[in-house]
């Protein structure tokens, strides 16, 4: 098979005899490379005298280079044909938007220009139906699986979210979201973009679900300095690529350890909810034990099917339990609501005043064990809680952890509902959690964790108030405070100092008094009064 040796560079600004300098630097000492690709302005606003040079044989390139268009007015002139052309031997101008495919059979998707603001869109940038068209063109490919290479001069919005610093550019707003939803469909297996004077090598991300697609290749983003910049950044960039057509497919999805989550979930989530409104909908139940994102179809015989549980004695516990309510260790005082089969409780040295519990009366270990009628009260309790806290402008996150513990406990804290998103909720976990080399991955909305986890299986599990959740599967240590350092982290609560129960621990009367409050405010939605 074919090995392609390229080199990609940031912003060349007219800067020809340094580029083409150190390219040739380079290839004297590393030998021959095939292809020059470069990203944002390749010309400035002075280069006449300087390209006239090339244009008219007096010196050329030396090696094939491939440039994107005009990001501005100043150097619209440069590109006498829209659709692509040669601009001088061995300098092609690709066009505004397209594949380009050589005979090594690499697919190179590029865009130029910069995202329009207004409209018509000039003649230097790219409109949201230049993108729609390129897209389509491009997916409707039978069997299309992703691009070698992507193009563009701007970075892609939030192309940071999930990932290692990027310095002092702000991700969240700087670059294009036509970009990022480019980016998010075509799968490029490495995406080149230039315009921010820096340099940033991005860690791949992956382009699935885990546990709900297929596994498929990464994407690694590099964003390049301007060429021969003061302060040494790097502005030229060296890789080998085999053509995604000539690999095996178990070498091209391989995951390299530092992957990373896609930082577009949210747009490839909301283009999966605008196809799934077109399909019909099918239930499938996913199994960890086997290959990740593998489906097997529901046949009614699978845990978690329609059918429901029998009804069964909860196990005793084999010691002394602080949570079994009929303990004498339980502190009965922390006791907000009493159902049939579950109860409130404030949480001892609770994160917020109003951190609840919610426990099995009887000696359950996890989510995964419980009986039908157990688990149909917790899903009640979640809605009472639900709308008593967006009574308060408030929404909860929902936390377990069954490692190290030997009775259930559900970790209701709520959040300010004007101040975090749902997904603000989720990029902090996932973020904080790849700090720390844990594995939280999304999983459907409607499945249940009996579904993914068997019973024993040591797990954590977060849960929205909307029904969205985050699970990782324990296979050694696990931060037993992590749930909750999350939440007090700068990013959500800002409560770093409360992050450890043990640190806030208060005197009996003010928890009982705290109980009382809770009781008296949570009461016209207390189903178990009415029941």
């Amino acid at each position: 098979r074919v090995v392609s040796r390229r080199l990609a560079c940031g912003d060349v600004e007219g800067r020809l005899e340094t580029i083409f300098g150190r390219v040739r630097a380079i290839q004297a000492k590393s030998g021959r490379f095939d292809m020059l690709l470069c990203v944002g302005s390749f010309f400035g606003s002075s280069s006449e005298a300087d390209w006239a040079e090339y244009r008219t044989g007096a010196k050329k390139a030396p090696i094939p280079t491939f440039v994107l268009g005009a990001n501005n007015q100043d150097t619209l002139s440069f590109f006498p044909d829209v659709s692509g052309c040669e601009l001088a031997e061995n300098i092609t101008y690709l066009g505004r938007r397209g594949m380009f495919s050589g005979c090594s059979g690499l697919h190179i998707a590029y865009l130029s220009g910069t995202e329009a603001q207004e409209q018509p869109a000039p003649a230097h940038s790219f409109s949201a139906k230049d993108v729609a068209e390129l897209k389509a063109s491009l997916l409707s490919t039978p069997n299309f699986r992703g691009v070698d290479i992507l193009l563009t001069s701007p970075w892609p919005r939030d192309v940071g979210t999930f990932a290692n610093s990027t310095g002092e550019i702000d991700t969240k707003k700087c670059g294009s979201k036509l970009v990022s939803d480019l980016a998010a469909s075509l799968k490029p297996r490495y995406h080149f973009a230039a315009l921010e004077k820096v340099y940033y090598e991005r860690l791949p991300y992956r382009n699935h679900t885990v546990l709900q697609e297929t596994p498929q290749h990464v994407t690694r983003f590099i964003a390049l300095a301007d060429v021969g910049n003061t302060t040494k950044k790097k502005y030229l960039y060296a890789f080998s690529i085999v053509p995604m057509s000539a690999m095996e497919p178990t070498e091209l999805v391989k995951q390299p350890q530092d992957v990373t989550e896609n930082p577009y979930r949210k747009l490839r989530r909301e283009a999966a909810k605008a196809r799934a409104e077109e399909e019909p909908a099918c239930q499938f139940f996913f199994d960890l034990n086997k290959h990740q994102g593998k489906k097997r179809p529901s046949d009614g015989k699978e845990r978690g099917e329609s059918q429901p549980k029998q009804a069964k004695k909860p196990p005793q516990p084999t010691g002394p339990c602080w949570f079994c309510l009929a303990s004498p260790e339980v502190e009965k005082h922390l006791v907000v609501s009493i159902g049939t089969h579950c109860y409130l409780a404030l949480a001892k040295g609770g994160l917020l005043p109003d951190h609840v519990l919610i426990l099995p009366i009887g000696h359950y270990q996890s989510v995964v064990d419980l009986s039908s009628e157990v688990l149909e009260e917790v899903t009640k309790y979640k809605a009472a809680l639900k709308e008593f806290f967006r009574s308060k402008g408030k929404r909860y996150v929902l936390f377990e952890r069954n490692y190290r513990s030997q009775h259930l406990q559900l970790q209701v804290i709520p959040v300010p509902l004007d101040l975090f998103t749902s997904e603000d909720i989720k990029e902090s976990f996932i973020t904080q959690a790849q700090e720390q080399q844990i594995e939280l991955l999304e999983i459907p909305e409607h499945s249940d964790i009996a579904q993914v986890a068997q019973p024993g299986t040591p797990y954590f599990y977060v849960e929205l108030d909307t029904g969205e959740k985050l699970f990782h599967r324990i296979r050694g240590r696990f931060p037993l405070q992590f749930g909750r350092a999350v939440l007090a982290s700068a990013a959500l609560l800002a409560l770093p100092q409360r992050s450890d129960w043990r640190q806030c621990a208060a005197p009996q009367a003010e928890e009982a008094a705290q109980a009382r409050a809770f009781r008296r405010d949570f009461q016209p939605f207390d189903f178990s009064l009415r029941d």
